[in-house]
């Protein structure tokens, strides 16, 4: 074992003779010498193509000469590097042999030994005896470590008072809680400002008029419906006409919750300090009881495409497939429910160079899609859209008989007895567009009637390839687009003292240590998301890329061309070949189901599929838990088919093994534990297959003020950064619209609406060494410790 831990008051053992660090020379024999000291730094643990791990490290050593260099940096590499970050902390003595010497690049700037320590491979030893609880730091230790301020103290959160309705008097500024009875989406004002209204109520049954005025959309209260409860800090009262009114004042900011007992605490806020206190609960579910005892609000204008008539005006709840625009005045866009229009509707042809979002559907898919046509001011909000969005239109109109598109004469044909819908201008009626948030009912609800439809589709249809109507993950914004509807800030989550440094000094400064930067995001890659995702081993730290489907059918189709096998069936089989007539066409499946997992009752089988396509192994794993592709080899044997494509199937997920450090031996028969559900890291290790996990890879482009910043990656801390799992990516349409959309508000595309933000990042500077040279290595960083957060949903 390359790293030693001794016990305490334990002394290195060895033959080596340990001599001090100033007589460490390139033109001498180190190879019976060893050197003692105390670490001062340790650097973190990299990945380098050629040694795997690569970490940096430095020893000082203790009662050496006044005028002799006492601290000299160690380069370490391959398994010594990994177990050393595992074993070694801060402060522990260490003992190293078996180095080879080499020139020191930063001896002037770290004031360090002319020379370094290289160790690596077998015969490089280090051994370590932890520092002792209470021990004093060294003597670099206690030059460089900076008294750490104390806490400050926290106050109690504002306590705030709330006004009844009733009890508004004019000229006051005051804070309230209310139910909304009307209102209207935000407009432009004839000012610089957006404009929305609402009436609210509450158990007085006083109804008052609310005016807001604020320069952002996100600023306004996010309502979606009558009956929503909203809480308005800082709004004056003013006469109008025999009744008052409330308007917006300095520091206004306001809550929505949902209207309905029962529902979640989880509000819609316009603040970044939101607070919510026991009596804001205890205000919201009185308000809830209220409503649920009283017939003030009208019924519920929500209507799925299925129930849409013509002549009707509605509202409706929809995700946004595409959109382009129609001319300077109109938007078409193209949207969905899951539910299909009993109508013919109005087809709009628009060229394909300027639709953002899929350009073209599956026929199944085209029947349900709707084209909604935004009118005047509304074109504005259009703007602001993405598709993948969740939207609620607010009193759109189904208008039937002979319609033709504006803008598009010289190419439209006139439809007649076409059901088309049109979202007028004006906003009467709270007529209007919002982007629901993720976490909304309604959307989860949408969400579970797209869900049942896709699952219909693909069992009536599994050679019908969605992507396009399940997400925008593979279209990248190659056009110019419209900003993001969302802020998204990042934030560190590390404990590291140092102080914020720019671009330039980061640059100057050596490879090894952790940094703090505040920069834009000014360019990332890959542009195609879908690329981002890469396979990655831990064995051997090798990583590549998610192979394509085209790619994994062939391999299939090979298999599937290969011998067929012996008609005895192995002996840990079932009983020999089961037909099942599950295959999407209807024809049979040879298949062998493993007898020591198949228990009553349970989804305990594992299913070896031979001569199958990779549409058939997808399609059997959408009821069955566990399918494994195989093939009969020429000696009878059943064996995996070539790890570089998936040896396991569950559901939607699909499980890749390393090729270099699996054992590749043929299918063996696995063991169940007990009642245990195996799971892929089990059969995996029943297999002999070293399990590949998902991860996600970017490399991004910095600024700052005064300096560009190229070779930053995002991989190791990136479903950190983007608060989703590379696994989920892999296969969830909401993780890779999160994804996408927290890129597009950090790195709006050219031309696109909205300032990049500024982002507090955390970045590790390393080399990566090639060839055995240690010298002149290209510095590359990587984002640690830090996350985004969206200013809508913010954790409390």
């Amino acid at each position: 074992m390359p790293v030693i831990v001794l016990a305490d008051g334990a002394e290195p053992g060895g033959h080596l003779t340990i001599i001090p660090i100033a007589h460490i020379s390139i033109d001498s024999d180190h190879s019976h010498h060893s050197i003692k000291g105390r670490v001062v730094h340790k650097g973190p643990l990299v990945s380098s193509p050629i040694y795997h791990f690569f970490l940096k490290a430095a020893i000082e050593e203790e009662n050496c000469g006044p005028q002799e260099t006492s601290s000299i940096n160690m380069v370490l590499l391959g398994t010594l590097a990994n177990d050393f970050s595992q074993a070694v902390n801060q402060g522990d003595a260490v003992t190293a042999s078996g180095f080879t010497v080499g020139k020191s690049p930063t001896a002037r700037k770290d004031k360090r030994h002319l020379f370094n320590l290289l160790l690596s491979g077998e015969q490089a030893v280090i051994r370590v005896s932890p520092r002792p609880p209470g021990d004093l730091p060294t003597p670099r230790e206690a030059r460089t470590t900076k008294a750490l301020p104390p806490p400050a103290a926290v106050s109690s959160a504002q306590k705030y008072t709330y006004v009844k309705l009733a009890d508004l008097k004019p000229g006051v500024v005051v804070n309230v809680y209310g139910v909304v009875v009307f209102f209207k989406q935000p407009f432009k004002s004839r000012g610089s400002d957006m404009c929305s209204s609402l009436k609210i109520t509450d158990q007085s049954e006083q109804k008052i008029s609310c005016t807001i005025f604020c320069p952002k959309m996100e600023s306004h209260p996010q309502i979606f419906q009558i009956g929503d409860i909203v809480r308005l800090h800082k709004v004056k009262t003013q006469p109008y006409k025999d009744s008052l009114t409330l308007v917006t004042t300095f520091g206004f900011n306001a809550a929505t919750f949902s209207g309905m007992a029962g529902a979640d605490m989880e509000p819609r806020s316009s603040s970044r300090t939101f607070s919510l206190s026991e009596e804001d609960r205890r205000m919201v579910t009185e308000l809830r009881s209220w409503v649920a005892s009283q017939n003030l609000l009208p019924p519920d204008l929500t209507v799925a495409l299925s129930a849409a008539q013509p002549k009707m005006y509605f509202d409706l709840t929809c995700q946004l497939l595409a959109k382009a625009p129609v001319d300077s005045t109109c938007t078409l866009l193209r949207v969905w429910d899951g539910t299909r229009c009993p109508h013919a509707l109005l087809k709009v042809r628009v060229d394909s160079n300027i639709v953002e979002g899929p350009t073209s559907f599956s026929e199944e898919h085209d029947k349900l899609i709707a084209n909604v046509l935004v009118y005047d001011n509304h074109v504005r909000s259009a703007r602001q859209l993405k598709p993948g969005d969740f939207l609620r239109i607010f009193n759109l109109r189904a208008i039937p008989g002979s319609v033709k598109v504006p803008g598009l004469s010289s190419s439209q044909v006139e439809e007649v007895n076409h059901l088309s819908f049109h979202l007028h201008g004006g906003t009467a009626y709270g007529r209007g567009i919002r982007v629901l948030p993720d976490n909304s009912p309604d959307v989860h609800e949408l969400r579970r009637t797209m869900d049942i439809f896709h699952e219909s589709n693909q069992e009536k249809h599994p050679e019908v390839n969605d992507s396009a109507m399940w997400g925008v993950w593979n279209t990248p914004p190659e056009s110019p687009v419209s900003g993001a509807s969302m802020e998204i800030s990042t934030e560190r989550r590390c404990d590291h003292d140092v102080r914020p440094i720019n671009l330039g000094e980061l640059m100057c400064c050596e490879p090894g240590g952790v940094h703090h930067v505040r920069a834009q995001l000014r360019s990332y890659q890959p542009r195609r998301l879908h690329r981002a995702l890469k396979l990655y081993c831990s064995k051997c730290t090798s990583m590549q890329d998610v192979p394509d489907d085209e790619r994994v059918a062939n391999v299939y189709a090979e298999a599937s061309a290969g011998p067929s096998g012996p008609t005895s069936p192995p002996p840990w089989s079932l009983s020999g070949p089961v037909h099942l007539a599950a295959g999407p066409a209807g024809h049979t499946l040879n298949v062998h189901l493993s007898k020591q997992l198949t228990s009553e009752g349970r989804t305990k089988e594992l299913i070896f599929l031979t001569g199958c396509s990779l549409q058939d192994a997808r399609h059997l794993a959408a009821t069955y838990h566990n399918v494994v592709p195989v093939r009969w080899s020429r000696g009878g044997d059943l064996v995996l088919l070539d790890l570089s494509v998936p040896f396991l199937f569950r559901g939607r997920k699909s499980f890749y093994g390393c090729k270099q450090c699996s054992e590749g031996a043929g299918v063996r028969e696995p063991t169940a534990d007990g009642e245990k559900i195996m799971d892929e890291k089990d059969i995996a290790e029943a297999f002999g297959v070293q399990l590949m996990t998902f991860v996600l890879l970017l490399k991004f482009r910095l600024r700052d003020a005064g300096d560009t910043l190229d070779d930053v990656f995002l991989w190791r801390d990136a479903e950190t950064f983007f608060g989703v799992s590379a696994e989920d990516a892999a296969v969830n349409q909401q993780a890779q619209d999160q994804i996408r959309q927290t890129l597009d508000s950090l790195c709006p595309p050219e031309g696109a609406g909205g300032d990049r933000p500024w982002l507090d990042l955390c970045l590790a500077a390393y080399n990566v060494i090639e060839s055995n040279n240690i010298e002149n290595t290209p510095t590359f960083y990587q984002i640690c410790h830090t996350s985004t957060r969206s200013h809508k949903h913010l954790q409390r």
